[in-house]
């Protein structure tokens, strides 16, 4: 029953990737490829493109999405983007947390809380990405980092604001690495973190989609969102070109 309820969702994570020409093109292919499938797509541009991909994708279903968004909502912090500003070009969701942003740009649990407050204030759904390294999973520390990521959150905003966001787990030892999490491996660790919401709102908990961030593949996906905690996934790579991200999306 709970699983027919959770409408599934997969969001392209553009990364610093891309130009004019070809946002352009990848979001055409991209629209045009869309079927009947009623799951629902985004895409996370980096923000200059924010504007124009907002024109193309108006009146189809492809929803647009920015890769991160500022901790404040104004004022003195040059080279921020607010949410207010996010939202006023359509921006329907932003991650929060990426390991990226975490691993190379100092987010902290703390401001990635307050980021996630700044887009729930602004009616953005944020992306919620939790996830533990290499070194964590080996010791044994996959739920502890998961859990505090999310504590971290729920502590500043109250359970309650969940009801609006999407959580993505990253495993960041399989990013780019050439290892995969199996399909045994991510579904343990979304079914943790949607028990972990539960003792909390079980409401929430049903509803919440729950992503998978591991670098998802055309080959792969299928047995990935057959799991019943995966509801879709944040991919990168694979999200460049509208074939391999469609094959993904219409593995949902």
């Amino acid at each position: 029953m709970g699983e027919m309820m959770r409408q599934s969702l997969v969001v392209g994570n553009w990364k610093m990737n891309g130009t004019l020409a070809s946002a352009e093109s990848l979001v055409k292919g991209i629209i045009a490829g869309l079927g009947s499938n009623t799951a629902e797509i985004a895409v996370c541009v980096p923000y200059v493109y924010i504007s124009g991909v907002s024109e193309l994708v108006k009146g189809s279903r492809l929803a647009l999405g920015a890769q991160n968004i500022a901790d404040k909502a104004s004022g003195a912090y040059t080279g921020e983007i607010s949410a207010a500003m996010l939202s006023e070009f359509g921006c329907k969701y932003a991650l929060v947390g990426h390991s990226e942003r975490r691993t190379y740009y100092g987010d902290t649990n703390e401001s990635v809380a307050a980021r996630f407050a700044q887009a729930i204030a602004q009616g953005i759904i944020p992306v919620l990405c939790v996830g533990e390294t290499l070194e964590q999973r080996e010791q044994d520390q996959t739920i502890a980092v998961v859990n505090e990521q999310l504590d971290a959150v729920i502590n500043l905003t109250g359970i309650a604001a969940f009801d609006k966001a999407v959580i993505a787990y990253e495993p960041v030892w399989a990013i780019g690495t050439g290892r995969t999490a199996s399909d045994e491996q991510a579904q343990e660790v979304h079914q943790h973190i949607r028990q972990y919401i539960a003792v909390k709102d079980a409401v929430i908990a049903e509803k919440i989609q729950i992503l998978y961030g591991g670098s998802a593949k055309p080959d792969n996906a299928k047995g990935l969102f057959a799991m019943p905690d995966i509801d879709g996934g944040l991919i990168g790579g694979a999200s460049l070109e509208a074939e391999s991200f469609l094959k993904i999306y219409h593995s949902v």
